[in-house]
């Protein structure tokens, strides 16, 4: 019933301490897209380097390894679940056996080159089931390799950024990025202040579900009993408690804004960060800037290793 609690992904954990959260939040984002974007065509060892200078970072950033560290665990369970079922999964067609000589047949023939298949195991029988041979050949260990770094450096970067960010500082630095696109009559305040509201709406989400997840718990209802039939009324009864509950709470946060500021949108500038141009932020920010770009060049000499 606390998990969602206990497990912060996605939202801002407010702090003082670490230098990740007085980091330049364009700055964070231009990291985020390099740890998205870099990925993409690189090799397995690429991959691994990347995730571990996110695991890195994240130990190294000062903040508190209670925030995460739950939410680390379950992102590192779901990356080695679906690397390990990526792993078995056949990743070519098989060659036809009568096109491809046999090495025997040649005198003195040297064969040159590793083996293809990493792995082979006899027929596995459970039961009156049988799964044969498991083979695991170069191309699906890649393939392994590639998927769950994929998801966990994806999702931890992302995570990351969330937690040591207010949402009014990412608001802010979307609408930044986003600049060039007011000259085509894009609204670009009226999208930032609807990504702050998303952002600010996301606990409300969590803590509606978790009181109707606390009321089944308190009420002990036993779904066996109940049967099929009962128990999905029960739940699609829920599903109507929780978007009735979401959209009040949707139309009392847009009434509540209206009143404050006389139905006017706030303008993002107001949002700006104040610890931008202080000589402990500037430094970090020029050397996170140098890093970026070094990282950037090591991927284009070493990135398809």
């Amino acid at each position: 019933m606390e998990f969602l609690r206990n497990v912060p992904i996605g939202q801002y954990v407010t702090g003082k301490t670490g230098w990740l959260r007085n980091l330049d939040p364009r700055l964070k984002f231009a990291w985020v897209l390099m740890f998205l974007i870099t990925p993409v065509l690189a090799g397995p060892l690429w991959r691994i380097g990347l995730l571990l200078f996110l695991l890195a970072i994240s130990v190294l950033g000062a903040v508190p390894l209670r925030i995460f560290w739950r939410s680390l665990f379950f992102l590192f369970f779901i990356s080695c679940f679906f690397g390990l079922l990526a792993i078995f999964l056949p990743t070519n067609l098989a060659v036809p056996m009568d096109t491809v000589r046999s090495p025997q047949e040649l005198n003195d023939a040297i064969v040159v080159g590793s083996s293809w298949e990493l792995i082979r195991t006899t027929s596995i029988q459970i039961g009156p089931l049988s799964l044969g041979s498991i083979v695991v050949d170069r191309r699906s260990a890649e393939l392994a390799i590639k998927t769950s770094t994929l998801i966990f450096t994806v999702v931890h970067s992302v995570n990351l950024m969330l937690i040591t960010t207010s949402p009014e500082d990412l608001m802010w630095t979307l609408r930044w990025y986003l600049r060039p696109l007011s000259f085509l009559g894009l609204p670009l305040d009226r999208l930032s202040f609807q990504l702050l509201l998303a952002l600010r709406f996301i606990p409300l989400v969590q803590e509606e579900f978790q009181n109707l997840i606390r009321s089944l718990v308190t009420r002990a209802v036993d779904f066996r009993k109940l049967g099929f039939k009962r128990s999905l009324e029960v739940f699609l009864s829920i599903g109507e408690r929780l978007l009735a509950n979401i959209l009040l709470r949707a139309e009392q946060g847009a009434d509540s804004l209206l009143i404050r500021n006389g139905g006017y949108l706030l303008h993002p500038e107001l949002f700006k960060p104040k610890c931008l141009f202080k000589p402990k932020t500037m430094f970090l920010n020029s050397f996170s800037i140098l890093t970026l770009f070094i990282i950037l060049l090591l991927r284009r000499k070493f990135g398809s290793f």
